[in-house]
């Protein structure tokens, strides 16, 4: 299963990625072996996500996600319910 991930940083701000093993992903952000960017903008909480079949919809989606302003990611956000446990 491939996951479409937005992660609010401390700072405020989002990242945006994609992954086909969200435990493994979400233990190295938060251990600071992630992404670039959240290695410098330390990540809080995961705020959304989306579960695809295929790889290629997911990068899709990650790449529409990351042309979205703040304020439509914040939205996002703020609208999404987490119906599962995620752990890591």
């Amino acid at each position: 299963m491939n996951v479409v991930y937005m992660l609010e940083c401390e700072d405020g701000s989002f990242y945006i990625g994609w992954t086909n093993d969200l435990e493994k992903r979400m233990r190295a952000h938060f251990s600071g072996r992630g992404a670039k960017y959240t290695k410098a903008h330390r990540p809080a909480r995961l705020v959304y996500l989306e579960r695809y079949e295929e790889k290629r919809e997911a990068q899709r989606r990650e790449y529409a996600l990351k042309k979205l302003g703040h304020r439509e990611r914040a939205a996002l956000a703020e609208g999404f319910v987490l119906t599962e446990e995620v752990r890591w």
